[in-house]
């Protein structure tokens, strides 16, 4: 039974019939899991996966996998492309799950991604301008800290990044702002975890990175939800002000893409779907996802941004007060 006023909803994310696109066995040396890309198109066209490969100490490090059509016939670095380093004992138990953004002004990559020591797991900074040589920056959220990602463009004088702090009484999506990409600050929650039984409930992350539209910064994020068998990793929508991304515009009541194929269902971690990196195609509207399959292999989905969008239009009972840009219930 469908919920009164709401429509049945399409398949917004349409898998790879060959999913999953990348698993362990596509690795040149040794490796347990392969999963949680960040993604990003080169100036040549070639979409890059800088992947999360584990290994079987249970420590993870980052690969890159490089693609001409964004689909197949991967190649693939026979060495890991950014690797725990003594200099940075932040990373003395692994690095995981990043999230590219390129930066015209800089001319180069920002790679944020989780940095995982003794102290728990922080968001790392490092730039980069061919995904072989890297300018670490350290730590820019202490642990608890994860689910990170720039905006491409300075909002004034300022960077911004998304970001999840976990605190004892909460896990939800912050945005904070930088002049120097080196210090992070002005810190304000932008996403809240809902409570109950929503599927978004009590905690809630960004997957990929912002994405610029004419209606807004189109933001896929995941919620996390426990149940009898263990937790349930599912995505939704919302979409943020072009200038002002701190006023959430609207957000999806029901979530959008969730575990469905095997692949998905059982893994190291089962029931988990986690888009770490979205691709933009020459159109200006196919967007290619590149998600985690149970934390264990990388699926492959496409969807477009104006239907993700329309949807969202539809999905949402929330619309922004226009005098203090926060979410209140629609007429």
């Amino acid at each position: 039974m469908s919920l009164p006023g709401r429509k049945r909803s399409p398949v917004l994310f349409r898998r790879n019939d060959d999913n999953p696109i990348l698993t362990a066995a596509d690795w040149p040396y040794p490796a347990n899991s392969v999963f949680n890309a960040g993604a990003t198109r080169l100036q040549d066209g070639t979409t890059l996966l800088l992947c999360r490969v584990e290994d079987f100490r249970g420590l993870s490090h980052l690969t890159a996998a490089r693609s001409r059509d964004g689909v197949s016939a991967w190649q693939i670095d026979h060495q890991p492309t950014l690797a725990p380093h003594p200099d940075h004992p932040e990373e003395e138990w692994g690095v995981e799950d990043p999230r590219i953004t390129y930066l015209p002004e800089e001319g180069r990559y920002a790679v944020l991604y989780t940095a995982y020591c003794h102290n728990g797991p922080g968001v790392a900074l490092a730039l980069t301008e061919d995904f072989v040589t890297f300018e670490r920056r350290g730590i820019i959220f202490p642990p608890e800290d994860k689910d990170a990602a720039l905006f491409p463009r300075r909002f004034g004088d300022h960077w911004a990044a998304i970001h999840r702090p976990v605190t004892s009484t909460s896990a939800n999506m912050n945005l904070s702002f930088s002049a120097n990409l080196y210090h992070f600050g002005n810190t304000r929650t932008i996403l809240e975890a809902r409570r109950g039984a929503w599927w978004d409930a009590n905690k809630v992350g960004l997957s990929a990175p912002p994405i610029e539209t004419e209606e807004g910064w189109l933001v896929i994020y995941h919620g996390v939800k426990r149940t009898g068998s263990g937790v349930l990793y599912r995505n939704g929508l919302a979409l943020f002000d072009l200038n002002h991304p701190e006023r959430l515009i609207r957000r999806s009541d029901p979530w959008c893409f969730g575990p469905r194929d095997l692949s998905e269902r059982v893994g190291d971690v089962d029931n988990v779907v986690f888009p770490c990196g979205t691709t933009l195609q020459d159109d200006g509207d196919t967007l290619h996802v590149y998600y985690g399959q149970a934390d264990t292999s990388i699926g492959l989905a496409t969807a477009s941004v104006r239907q993700l969008l329309g949807w969202l239009r539809e999905n949402s009972t929330m619309t922004p007060d226009p005098v203090r840009g926060e979410a209140q219930p629609a007429d």
